[in-house]
């Protein structure tokens, strides 16, 4: 790699933050995709810059946020999330996700009906111009794949970070949560509730699933900031919804903020 993050997450200033003046209110829930365009969101591409929808990727349809490759022969490394505007620390966010269709040819088995909420993430505007993935949290979401064989979805995945689960530091990549399997385009309701980086809950389909704390981001990894040094406290950042091969739509993203 060539190119690196320049600036800690938490410290970076964003250009997409005054898109809206409405925001959030704490105890409310509050919609934060208005169904009609993107307004409030800014899309980052790997090879791409800030705010190019290669391929018309990301799209506004019958009151959906929608993933679509219908514009794409092969993925060709295109991954791509799409960052809501406000940074934040304590809150909950909900939203429906449903997979479609079939996996753009070209990409990795494992990114078959596979997508994710990125959260605790850096600014779009920080990522190096072929970063893959933000330094963040991510929420995982999965689809079965029809074989009768388990796939759980709401796991969580570490691009350049660590978490705690009492008091055991959890050092892979990907961990499993004890949610169902949902195969087919059935939709799924996902609520993710955080508390900085003390506690955090995944909850699929009102049920929970997942629950840790003491989110860090860690240095010497290929997420991270080049210049850390040592492994610091991973308490706020951004929102992303991610585009990873995969066609997939989201609604009813709605968020609360938290005392």
């Amino acid at each position: 790699m060539t190119h690196k993050i320049k600036i800690l997450t938490i410290a970076v200033l964003c250009t997409f933050c005054s898109a809206l003046n409405t925001k959030a209110e704490d105890g409310k829930w509050v919609s934060i995709f208005n169904g009609e365009n993107l307004d409030g969101w800014a899309i980052k591409f790997s090879g791409q810059d800030v705010g190019v929808n290669f391929r018309n990727t990301f799209r506004v349809e019958d009151g959906m946020m929608r993933v679509i490759y219908d514009n794409y022969t092969t993925f060709d490394g295109a991954y791509a999330h799409i960052f809501y505007k406000e940074k934040l620390s304590h809150y909950k966010l909900k939203f429906d996700y449903r997979f479609t269709g079939e996996q753009v040819p070209g990409s990795e088995i494992w990114n078959v009906r596979n997508s994710g909420v990125m959260f605790h993430s850096q600014t779009p505007e920080s990522m190096y111009f072929d970063q893959d993935f933000p330094a963040s949290i991510e929420l995982q979401l999965l689809g079965g794949l029809g074989n009768g064989q388990s796939r759980r979805t709401g796991n969580i995945c570490t691009p350049g970070t660590d978490f705690q689960i009492d008091g055991v530091l959890m050092k892979n990549h990907c961990y499993r949560s004890s949610s169902k399997t949902y195969h087919g385009d059935q939709w799924v309701h996902v609520e993710l509730e955080v508390n900085g980086d003390k506690n955090i809950k995944h909850f699929i389909n009102g049920e929970l699933v997942f629950e840790y704390d003491h989110t860090r981001i860690i240095p010497g990894e290929e997420d991270s900031a080049d210049f850390i040094t040592e492994a610091l406290p991973l308490t706020e950042g951004f929102i992303a919804l991610q585009a990873e091969s995969h066609p997939v739509d989201f609604k009813n993203i709605m968020l609360m903020k938290l005392d």
